[in-house]
């Protein structure tokens, strides 16, 4: 079967116009002529191709929430106002909260996110008809009885992607106060044996680190490493409260960091130790969190807060901005074992073009510095994911 073709004329690339051709899902060409043949040609005149972003940790359904119960500390957040309204949620309603997530998250540039909630097949469909990349955590809780867990097992083993690459499923227990050690090891022990990735929240506040030391004599990271959790398949997501030993343990299990700092501070969770990882081979991702702690799902705006709070912290240069970049796009990509999240040859085609012509993008001194300090999802005109157009004009194209 013939591969479909999509040429992209006059864009710019690495400060250079150029003309890039895809080939089915992959980039065929970063310098293809002008008259190369496609299915498909975009004009990419006045516009910048770069890597879209990769979400490293969200619950998508969670935009049912924005807005609710704001201004409060986590535990009595979740424990007081979000976990009993989302007992309340059907299926319906997961399905439409994550398709209005997706939406958001494709106007601003994100082609991928990984999810931690509930109902999983509602989330997956909804990725599918989007065409975006997901990876859907199978959520994994103390308070779910026997019968569930063990259903959500057997969903784990049988489970196919319905997209034949875009989709994969990881393991979620939700962290080390929700779920006990042998549930959590449980976890460890089939996320290897089904090759999958695991997701959990780890120190993300002073109290849950004094929480776990008071009860199991070590920090929360230390105590996932002894019951043998931590591993390159891990995503550890917060990692605010560590230490230098944490860090250790993080570096030498290949761990790997999704940084919230919006959720992080409208929560009053703390300021990510920028330094501790920047000096560290820790790789740090992005996320946004739920729109409910958020309050949106603008990965751009992740990784400009970033970078604003590592200048807090006393050092304007600590965190550049194009490392900020990497974290949100490449890092993100390369988690999750997705080839991509660079504009190369070989690599799949994910791309966001942005329009220079928006007033937020001139002067053009830097163009990855006033796309994520000064630029907003007006700026972005075309998506693309897998080789397919899923935004074009700002429109979305939802088959």
């Amino acid at each position: 079967m013939k591969k479909s073709t999509l040429l992209i004329k006059n864009v710019l690339l690495d400060g250079k116009e150029t003309n890039i051709l895809i080939e089915g899902n992959v980039f065929a060409s970063t310098n293809a002529p002008a008259d190369a043949q496609a299915d498909t040609v975009i004009d990419g005149s006045g516009m910048a191709i770069l890597p879209p972003f990769y979400n490293t940790h969200t619950h998508a359904a969670m935009t049912l929430l924005r807005g609710f119960a704001d201004d409060l500390p986590l535990k009595t957040w979740l424990e007081d106002y979000v976990w009993p309204r989302e007992a309340t949620l059907t299926s319906e309603d997961i399905y439409n909260g994550s398709r209005l997530a997706i939406a958001e998250m494709i106007k601003s540039g994100t082609v991928f996110f990984s999810d931690m909630y509930f109902d999983i097949d509602q989330t997956i469909e909804a990725a599918k008809e989007f065409g975006v990349r997901a990876a859907i955590g199978v959520t994994v809780m103390d308070n779910h009885p026997a019968a569930v867990l063990e259903e959500k097992i057997n969903t784990i083993l049988k489970w196919t992607d319905p997209t034949g690459g875009k989709i994969q499923l990881t393991l979620a227990p939700h962290s080390i106060y929700t779920v006990g050690s042998e549930r959590l090891k449980k976890s460890a022990a089939l996320a290897k044996e089904a090759g999958l990735k695991l997701h959990i929240h780890a120190s993300e506040t002073v109290g849950e680190v004094q929480d776990s030391i008071r009860e199991h004599g070590m920090s929360p990271i230390a105590y996932l490493d002894s019951l043998g959790v931590l591993g390159e398949n891990v995503i550890v997501a917060h990692g605010v409260h560590v230490d230098d030993n944490d860090i250790r343990i993080l570096e030498d299990k290949g761990v790997t960091v999704s940084h919230n700092p919006c959720s992080n501070m409208k929560l009053g969770s703390g300021l990510f130790p920028y330094e501790k990882y920047l000096n560290s081979n820790v790789r740090v991702t992005m996320g946004t969190d739920g729109a409910s702690s958020n309050n949106n799902l603008d990965l751009r705006e992740e990784a400009k807060f970033a970078c604003l709070a590592a200048k807090c912290q006393g050092r304007p240069e600590l965190l550049p901005v194009e490392t900020a970049f990497q974290w949100a796009t490449k890092n993100g990509a390369e988690a999750y074992g997705i080839n991509a999240g660079e504009i190369k040859e070989g690599k799949l085609a994910d791309a966001v073009l942005i329009d220079l012509t928006n007033e937020r993008m001139r002067p053009l001194h830097n163009l990855i510095s006033n796309w994520i300090y000064s630029a907003d999802s007006s700026c972005v005109n075309t998506v693309i994911c897998d080789g397919r157009i899923i935004l074009r004009d700002h429109k979305l194209i939802n088959n």
